[in-house]
């Protein structure tokens, strides 16, 4: 994967288009190079044949890369599409934005295993769908336990930050406590205060 993944992320799922996706590409360069080759020997211009098929498995090994560079992955934020040959492209759906995941399998699909999957997202672009995944029900299935395991850490987090904040708070309240007392006992050292006024300011502050 060539994205560059965040601070603390994991990739939990990496998939890609099925190997199914080049069965067609496989048999249309199988069949077109032995025409290629069978139109140029009984032309008497091998060369041309030789020549045309070879573009088709060029082709075909395009293809290949095509695949090898189409890929999605889960991680604990987001889901990433990456693709491209000649260039690299990336799409990403944040957990938290995505309110729907489907899947959908044809008979050929069910057979081989692979299918289409649709994610609908609270952005823009509403839904983006992934065709001839491998194994379609995981890749669903990871989105959507991920998508709980976020949105449970996010209310550990806001719990732990709520805790801190009252700890601090309480930290603090202590803090002026002690001042308070300490003030009252110089007041009372220098005469200032009684000992009954004191002892009254004193267990005042302590019962607020």
């Amino acid at each position: 994967m060539k994205t560059q993944l965040k601070k603390d992320e994991k990739v939990i799922l990496e998939t890609k288009p099925h190997w199914f996706t080049l069965v067609g590409p496989f048999m249309l360069v199988l069949i077109s190079s032995v025409i290629c080759i069978v139109i140029g020997i009984y032309s008497g211009i091998k060369i041309y044949g030789i020549l045309a098929a070879l573009a088709f498995i060029a082709y075909f090994i395009y293809k290949i890369i095509q695949r090898n560079n189409n890929l999605w992955a889960v991680t604990n934020l987001r889901v990433i599409d990456e693709f491209g040959v000649f260039s690299n492209n990336t799409k990403e759906s944040p957990l938290d934005k995505i309110n729907n995941v489907s899947y959908r399998q044809s008979f050929w699909g069910k057979i081989f295993g692979y299918g289409n999957v649709q994610i609908q997202t609270a952005a823009e672009i509403g839904s983006t769908t992934y065709s001839s995944v491998e194994n379609p029900k995981k890749l669903k299935d990871t989105i959507t336990h991920m998508q709980e395991v976020y949105k449970q850490n996010q209310i550990t987090k806001q719990a732990t930050e709520l805790a801190g904040a009252i700890i601090a708070g309480q930290q603090s309240n202590k803090t002026d406590v002690a001042a308070e007392l300490e003030r009252l006992y110089e007041l009372k050292q220098k005469g200032i205060l009684t000992d009954e006024e004191y002892i009254n300011r004193k267990t005042k502050i302590l019962n607020s």
